[in-house]
């Protein structure tokens, strides 16, 4: 990275000085201001040529401190004022020990382009869904599912408590701070975060297929609770190792697909949630309701029995890791094009005039999903040998 040498442009003040070092500081970044570093970044950092991840709105490279050698992750971004409340919200949630920290962030040239460089602590233990396949024969129990439901409930209120929706809250984007044992669990990649309130509600339809919630789907503003959707379809698939909702078409969302959204037509179907407890599906009942204004909240999901009393919870055994593994390969393939789903979505949007034209080419999007067979006007449950038709 060169030096900025150039005229400084104008640029929208960040609200959030940096914390000096690289060991993150626990407490509220909230309440620390943010200070944009101007000097190369290759003056403090080793960079290395490794991608450690692909977020929507940049890669993400490993670089190593030069004093500490301590290992980080860098996010490149092309710098614009989309990209300053990236770094501003990040920065903000940067406080919570559920939330990737930000240690250091640099304004720099890169091939005549002004870039924001934002260092980042390295997660170092893979994906949520991937350290469960890589259990084995170690049963993943739904007490478990509980305590990752817990983790991740409290980056989302950390968040919502500062009128921030992450809109993007998916496996991909749940990472582990190590391989250990007693490794911790956080939430990264705030490319389609925004701030809301009752006056400003968000309309841009940003959004993973899986995971979208129904008033995301139409013209309708949101806010905050297309966050606790998509909790809930992160709870059920940690229950059984398949989503409520998907594809079948080779579409990454079809007008089926987009229809059991909005109707909330999911079901539960044996073997795999024949052990599960009612509570949990009373939980997930109550996340995936199509009306936001009757969805959970964050405060009720974390005072949820199912959540706060992790403990009580039944250690039942699930058939997630055996059918996450089993797959694998899906999984694997559907990352990639729901990425660039949701780039080319982005794009359009910033193509179109309105939300009608922004729907139609949404609609026009047909990337390659989870392959299924059967019609679209199937639903599809799991089973074991494979993925089979039935109404749920």
């Amino acid at each position: 990275m060169e030096r900025d040498g150039g005229e400084q442009e104008s640029q929208p003040e960040s609200h959030v000085e940096s914390r000096s070092g690289v060991k993150p500081v626990p407490g509220g970044a909230a309440h620390v201001k943010l200070e944009i570093k101007k000097h190369a970044v290759t003056d403090d950092y080793k960079l290395s040529k490794r991608v450690l991840g692909l977020g929507i709105n940049g890669k993400v490279l490993e670089c190593f401190h030069k004093e500490t050698g301590q290992k980080c992750a860098l996010k490149l971004l092309y710098d614009n004022p989309k990209a300053r409340l990236e770094v501003e919200y990040h920065w903000r949630a940067s406080g919570c020990p559920h939330i990737v920290h930000i240690l250091d962030v640099y304004e720099n040239m890169h091939h005549g382009k002004r870039c924001l460089l934002i260092v980042m602590e390295c997660m170092e233990g893979g994906e949520l869904f991937s350290r469960i396949q890589e259990r084995g024969d170690q049963a993943f129990t739904e007490r478990e599912a509980s305590e990752i439901m817990r983790d991740i409930g409290t980056a989302i209120q950390y968040l919502h408590s500062m009128n921030i929706a992450h809109r993007d809250v998916k496996p991909e984007n749940l990472l582990y701070t190590s391989k250990e044992k007693d490794t911790v669990l956080k939430l990264t990649d705030f490319g389609f975060a925004k701030e809301t309130t009752v006056q400003n509600a968000l309309q841009t339809p940003c959004y993973t297929p899986y995971y979208v919630a129904p008033e995301v789907l139409g013209p309708e503003k949101y806010d905050k609770s297309c966050d606790m959707w998509s909790l809930g379809v992160i709870t059920y698939i940690l229950l059984c190792g398949f989503p409520p909702f998907y594809s079948n078409t080779g579409q990454a969302i079809s007008p089926g697909m987009k229809r059991r959204i909005r109707m909330g037509q999911y079901g539960f179907p044996n073997p795999e949630w024949a052990e599960v407890s009612e509570e949990a599906k009373q939980l997930i009942r109550h996340l995936l309701k199509t009306d936001p204004t009757e969805r959970m909240t964050i405060s009720q999901f974390m005072n949820h029995p199912w959540i706060n009393r992790s403990m009580a919870v039944p250690p039942t055994p699930l058939h997630t890791a055996r059918v996450l593994q089993e797959d694998k390969d899906h999984w694997d393939e559907v990352k990639v094009p729901h990425l660039l789903f949701v780039l080319m979505a982005v794009e359009c949007f910033l193509q179109s005039a309105t939300i009608g034209q922004t729907k139609s080419c949404l609609q026009a999007l047909t990337l390659s999903c989870w392959p299924l067979p059967g019609g679209d006007d199937q639903c599809f449950g799991y089973h074991e040998g494979g993925l089979r038709s039935g109404e749920n």
